[in-house]
């Protein structure tokens, strides 16, 4: 007995060959999926190359700058990580001391000062309304004060607060005279902090 080889010939328009049909769903979850891949992977290339950076959140820490004499009521301040724990990141401090806001938004405000050489032996001899002022300085037609601390007869004073900064507001802190400031990092220092762009 000889077996015949059946050849079936396709019709016209078909292969012969059965194709699995898929669903729609199918088709739009695999779309989804290699879209979203493409997108990550522009995105992690963009990163990599430094173009698409991710957002900063504007603070600084400062210290005390002491070089120099005190010739007026403003207190000057530095801030580099070489000096310890005091830093500058997204904010820019000037040449006189002062800190500039790049960025408009709700920013937390700290100060602390302590008085050089402050004892209760030497509290008579500070004038009585010595007094602590944060405040935006310039520009000129938004200056306005921000904290207005007394030392109340004590060494210290130090507070915070929540405050809205427009880019460009420069805040400056100072201190009535003849008073000075300790120059212990520990004892006075001045931090700002972007909460809410």
């Amino acid at each position: 007995m000889q077996r015949c080889l059946r050849i079936m010939v396709p019709e016209e328009g078909s292969s012969g060959c059965p194709v699995p049909r898929l669903s729609w769903m199918s088709v739009l979850r695999s779309a989804a999926i290699l879209s979203l891949t493409g997108i990550m992977a522009y995105c992690f290339l963009r990163v990599q190359q430094g173009q698409l950076e991710p957002p900063k959140r504007d603070m600084a820490e400062l210290q005390l700058n002491h070089t120099g004499q005190r010739l007026d009521h403003r207190l000057r301040w530095q801030g580099s990580p070489a000096l310890g724990r005091s830093f500058v990141d997204g904010l820019e401090l000037d040449d006189g001391g002062q800190l500039r806001v790049r960025h408009g938004g709700v920013y937390r405000l700290h100060i602390q000062v302590t008085l050089a050489n402050c004892s209760s032996s030497t509290r008579a001899a500070r004038p009585p309304r010595a007094t602590l002022t944060v405040g935006i300085c310039s520009p000129a037609a938004h200056s306005i004060s921000l904290l207005r601390l007394s030392f109340h007869g004590g060494c210290v004073a130090a507070s915070q607060r929540l405050t809205p900064l427009a880019r460009g507001d420069t805040l400056c802190t100072n201190l009535t005279l003849p008073l000075l400031p300790s120059a212990n990092a520990d004892e006075t220092f001045f931090g700002v902090q972007l909460v809410h762009p």
